[in-house]
């Protein structure tokens, strides 16, 4: 028989032929429904995130034959914001440049949270370009030589074209979508070098940049675009992209709070302000500025990618700092792309590795691109993935699309973790939702097939899963 046929055999016969309404409780409020929904996606059977036919069934007594992972919700973590990826300006391109029904035919699937919807919750946008823009400009662009301090220039002009109109379709298919801005540099005038590569903020500017924050989150205001929160430089010490700076954590401090923390406290503004925005490899960032009582006053909490270090370090920052709160922001998919190795990593490292070290949301980059990976600015990322490939209306669903659908659609936000047994062979992580339903998200990160069983309140239910395939279980 074939290795791919084991699950949906085994599955049908837990099951014993019976569906129902996953989720749901039957009399007592503390009675487990007996059935949970299965999402899966296994490369090898050609499976992509399909629900299955068999749902899985909870019962008494099931032998402990199998690696037992126990799902304990009287165990709470962190509350999560949301799943999603960074909508750059060049995805927002492609996406305006669809026909009209063809754009809001996939702009429902990604955001709306019916049928086979997937749900996103939460996006990065770029404040000004970032490098997968057609471009590079700033909102302040002016002729060499001279300064706006007072910001009488500013304009987001440049994001009306594609991002803004797109933005305005997806709020109105999930108006409570949260939203992050990051920049990669500010106006070059501001910048010791004058170039929109590497240089640092000038102090004598640290004013005008913050008004330069201001501006923007008020910009975006008065066009129905709330933004929840900004972390203050995309990869502060990476100075090779084009656009970027190099902000080092001392700078970083003292430009927050000098400047942006008290522009945004006169102006009224609640967005939250988040550290540092790069590599996992340097906690000591965003602890430098935890350090410094006057900065740490106004930081909600810092952001991770991991193109550097361990996941697993963003939880001994949360003990130091359980006061700040933790975002995973970005992790790229280099193309082609590979299905079976980049979920395995994703899930493991971006879902599940994110979400049991503390964070409150885990977002994919870009969000699409088109065959040839365009746009991207002169020195910027030539081999971007996106989750989405459109050319035209064609629209091809990469890896990171599944990536984000497995906890996206499930997990919404105000779900809070809750404890789920750590497997080496079977990484997982469990969520409640505000609704009452439980979400478990398994991998199995071997060549071979494993069985398990799933425990919760003290009832059983076995699964298997493939070789490189990964779950979700709803119940």
């Amino acid at each position: 028989m074939p290795k791919h046929f084991l699950s949906a055999l085994l599955l049908l016969i837990t099951a014993a032929g019976c569906k129902t309404n996953p989720g749901e409780r039957n009399g007592d409020a503390d009675t487990l429904k007996a059935e949970a929904a299965v999402w899966l996606t296994d490369p090898d059977a050609g499976v992509l995130f399909k629900e299955q036919p068999a749902a899985l069934l909870f019962a008494d007594n099931i032998p402990d034959v199998n690696a037992v992972i126990d799902v304990d919700d009287s165990k709470t973590f962190q509350t999560i914001d949301g799943f999603g990826y960074t909508l750059t300006g060049g995805s927002a391109m492609h996406l305006h440049n669809m026909d009209a029904a063809g754009r809001a035919t996939l702009l429902k699937e990604l955001f709306a949270t019916d049928g086979n919807n997937i749900g996103v919750s939460y996006l990065r946008v770029s404040i000004g370009a970032s490098d997968l823009d057609d471009r590079v400009f700033s909102y302040d662009d002016l002729p060499a030589g001279q300064t706006d301090e007072q910001m009488e220039k500013f304009s987001i002009a440049p994001d009306q074209v594609h991002l803004i109109p797109v933005l305005k379709e997806i709020l109105a298919i999930n108006p409570a979508i949260k939203i992050l801005g990051s920049p990669w540099s500010p106006p070059t005038w501001m910048k010791t070098n004058n170039n929109t590569v590497g240089g640092s903020l000038k102090p004598a500017y640290y004013n005008a940049y913050a008004k330069y924050f201001v501006k923007y989150i008020e910009a975006m205001k008065a066009e129905g675009i709330a933004i929840d929160a900004v972390t203050v430089q995309n990869e502060p010490l990476h100075p090779g992209n084009n656009p970027s700076l190099l902000m080092q954590a001392e700078e970083q401090a003292a430009f927050i709070k000098q400047s942006l923390g008290p522009a945004f406290k006169a102006a009224g503004i609640n967005t939250k302000i988040i550290v540092y925005d790069h590599n996992a490899d340097r906690p000591d960032y965003p602890a430098t500025i935890y350090k410094d009582a006057d900065a740490a006053q106004y930081v909600d909490g810092a952001a991770f990618h991991l193109y550097g270090g361990n996941i697993d370090t963003l939880a001994q920052l949360h003990n130091a700092y359980p006061d700040k709160h933790l975002y995973f922001t970005e992790q790229w998919i280099g193309a082609p792309g590979n299905i079976k190795g980049d979920l395995n990593w994703h899930i493991k490292n971006v879902i599940i590795g994110a979400m049991r070290n503390w964070c409150r949301v885990a977002l994919e980059w870009n969000l699409a691109a088109n065959t040839n990976l365009e746009p991207h600015t002169p020195g910027g990322c030539t081999q971007c993935l996106g989750a989405l490939t459109i050319e035209g209306n064609m629209v091809t669903r990469n890896p990171a699309y599944y990536i984000i659908a497995h906890a996206s659609k499930f997990v919404r936000p105000g779900a809070v973790r809750i404890a789920s047994g750590q497997l080496s062979a079977l990484p997982n992580v469990a969520f409640k939702n505000t609704d009452g339903k439980t979400v478990l998200i398994v991998l199995n990160e071997t060549d071979q097939p494993r069985s398990f069983t799933i425990k919760y309140n003290n009832k059983q239910a076995s699964a298997m899963l493939n070789g490189g395939a990964v779950a979700t279980y709803v119940w």
